[in-house]
C-alpha cells in the first residue's frame, strides 16, 4: 500500500526533528523516518551527551516551530564568548580576549542545551502534531524520482510518494546517495572528546575556547547540576591523543582535562562518559536535487568551532521553510529545491572555507606559528569595529539587521 505524503523528512536526529516540528507546524503533511530510535534520557545507553548552542537567528526557528516554549527552560545562556591564547611554553593562559554579546544586542550569543533533551522535547512536540508521522525505527532505502513526486521505499518495504524528500541523514546521506550528489571531504586527523563536567568556579555564562595545539579545548555553559557549576566540553586533538585520552582512569583524565583548561574554572569533575566523534568538513557539491533538498550534515559538515554546525543546518531549515510555504500545494518543484540550492550554497560554502581555516590555526603546533595566531587575535580584538563585525558574522548576522529580545 502506497501512502501520500507532502514531505518526508529522511533523519531522527536535532535537524530531522527540528524540520519535522518546524514544516509540521506550518501545515503540511509530514513523516519522518529514522533508522534508529532517539534516545531521550541521559542515563539511557546511546544518549548523546554533546550538547547544541542555538544563536540568535535560530531562536525565531525553534519558536515557528514551537519548540522554544519547550527548550528555553533548560538552557544556559551565552553572553560571552573567550578566546584564551595557552600556546606557550607551559600550558597556561598567556592572552585572553571576551567578546561580549552586549557590544551588538541586548540579548546574548546563543543559548545551550544537551542533545538527549532536545530530542526528548522535539518527539515531544510531534506527538502533538497530528498531520506529522515520527517512525523511529524504519530509514530510507531507496527512491524514484519522477515529476511530479518522488516515490521512496523505506526499509520496512512501505513506500511512501512525497512531493518533497528533505535529507537531514547525516555525512553519510543515502538520500544524497539516490539523489546523486557528491561531496568534497577534508579530513583533519583529528577526533573530538565529549564530556560534562562540574566545577568550582562559576562559569557566569562564559563560553571559551582555550587554544594551544591539536584544536580547541571549549567549555559552554550548562545549567548547575547537583549545585554545582557545570560545562560541556569538546576536546579536539589527533586522533592517537584522543584515543589515549579516551581510555585514561577518570581520575587520570580529570587532572590532564583540568591542565588543558589552563585551570580557569579550577579542578575539573567528570560527571558524563565521554564520546568520541571524527572531525572532518564536507560541503554537497548542490544542496538541492529533483523534489530532493539536502540540509544539516546531508549538506555540510564543519569542526565543532563558534557554534556553527547546527545553526547552518537551521538557516537551511529557514530558507527552505520560506520557500516551500510560497508554494504550499507542492513544496517540490523547482521554484523550491533549486531556489533553496542558490539562496544556501554560496554561505555554507563560505563558511566551511572559515571554519576550515580557524581549525588549521587552532591546530598549530611550531611554537612559532602558535605566536602568529595569539598576534592575530589581540590585532583583531583591538579594533572594536572589526570586533563588532566579527560577532554580527559569527551569528549571521547583517549589519543592519534586527537582533531577538532577550529571552
Amino acid at each position: 500500500m502506497r501512502e501520500t505524503t507532502d514531505i518526508l523528512i529522511s533523519g531522527g536526529g536535532v535537524a530531522g526533528l527540528t524540520a519535522a516540528c518546524a514544516l509540521g507546524t506550518a501545515g503540511f503533511r509530514v513523516i519522518c523516518v529514522d533508522p534508529t530510535p532517539p534516545v531521550t534520557a541521559a542515563e539511557d545507553d546511546g544518549a548523546d551527551v554533546r550538547t547544541t548552542a542555538f544563536l540568535q537567528p535560530s531562536i525565531p526557528v525553534l519558536q515557528a516551530a514551537g519548540l522554544w516554549s519547550r527548550l528555553e527552560p533548560h538552557a544556559a545562556a551565552l553572553q560571552v564568548m573567550r578566546i584564551i591564547d595557552a600556546g606557550g611554553e607551559a600550558p597556561e593562559a598567556r592572552l585572553t580576549k571576551d567578546f561580549d554579546a552586549a557590544d551588538i544586542s541586548d540579548a546574548p550569543f546563543g543559548w545551550n542545551l544537551p542533545n538527549w533533551l532536545l530530542r526528548r522535547e522535539m518527539v515531544a512536540r510531534l506527538s502533538e502534531l497530528p498531520n506529522v508521522s515520527f517512525r523511529p525505527g524504519t530509514g530510507f532505502a531507496q527512491m524514484l524520482v519522477r515529476d511530479a513526486e518522488a516515490l521512496v521505499t523505506l526499509t520496512d518495504g512501505a513506500q511512501v510518494a512525497a512531493k518533497l524528500v528533505v535529507a537531514a541523514d547525516g555525512r553519510t546521506s543515502p538520500v544524497r546517495e539516490a539523489a546523486g550528489i557528491g561531496v568534497k571531504t577534508t579530513r583533519y586527523g583529528q577526533k573530538a572528546l565529549a564530556f560534562a563536567v562540574t566545577h568550582d568556579i562559576p562559569h557566569q555564562n562564559v563560553s571559551t575556547e582555550v587554544h594551544r595545539k591539536g584544536g580547541p579545548f571549549t567549555l559552554v555553559p550548562l545549567p548547575d547540576r547537583n549545585g554545582r557549576p557545570a560545562s560541556a566540553v569538546v576536546w579536539m586533538e589527533t586522533g592517537p591523543e584522543v584515543a589515549r585520552l579516551a581510555a585514561l582512569p577518570t581520575a587520570d583524565f580529570e587532572t590532564e582535562m583540568t591542565a588543558r583548561s589552563s585551570g580557569i574554572l579550577g579542578p575539573l569533575t567528570l560527571v558524563s562518559r565521554r564520546s568520541v566523534w571524527p572531525i572532518i568538513s564536507q560541503i554537497a557539491d548542490r544542496l538541492s536535487g529533483p523534489r530532493t533538498v539536502l540540509m544539516a550534515e546531508a549538506a555540510h559538515v564543519v569542526p565543532p568551532i563558534g557554534a556553527q554546525g547546527l545553526n547552518m543546518s537551521l538557516a537551511d531549515l529557514a530558507s527552505l521553510l520560506d520557500l516551500a510555504l510560497s508554494h504550499r500545494d507542492d513544496p517540490g518543484v523547482p521554484a523550491v529545491t533549486d531556489s533553496f540550492h542558490r539562496a544556501r550554497h554560496f554561505e555554507v560554502q563560505a563558511r566551511v572555507t572559515g571554519i576550515d581555516l580557524l581549525n588549521r590555526a587552532s591546530m598549530a603546533e611550531a611554537p612559532i606559528l602558535r605566536d602568529l595566531r595569539a598576534k592575530a587575535l589581540d590585532a583583531l580584538y583591538s579594533a572594536r569595529p572589526v570586533r563588532q563585525v566579527l560577532m554580527r558574522t559569527g551569528l549571521g548576522l547583517s549589519k543592519n539587521s534586527a537582533t531577538p529580545d532577550r529571552a
